[in-house]
């Protein structure tokens, strides 16, 4: 399946890249390189993810990596990366949107 990035997405993870690299850069570019690598990941195993508490629906899943959630969209032929943020925060609703995707 082939592995496709919301641009919420796709902010999420730069963020974090900055957000980690004020302190430390090279720290910053493992775990964007990890976080991508387990999106990689996912598109072997979809249903492998739990499903995402605040939606309920199957289709919308998550893996943890470290402290942050990865969630997205199974669709039928590719998966949708639509957020990634930290574990203890609740899934961001308002303004969500799992339609639009980019490659990463």
């Amino acid at each position: 399946m082939k592995v496709r990035w919301t641009t919420r997405a796709r902010d999420d993870l730069l963020e974090i890249g900055r957000y980690i690299a004020a302190d430390r850069p090279e720290a910053a570019r493992r775990w964007v390189d990890r976080l991508r690598a387990r999106a990689r990941k996912v598109s072997q195993f979809p249903r492998a993810g739990s499903v995402v508490p605040e939606f309920g629906r199957d289709d919308i899943r998550e893996v943890i990596v470290g402290r942050y959630r990865l969630v997205y969209r199974v669709a039928r032929r590719e998966i949708h990366i639509l957020a990634v943020f930290e574990g203890h925060r609740l899934m961001p609703l308002e303004g969500w949107s799992g339609e639009e995707s980019h490659e990463p």
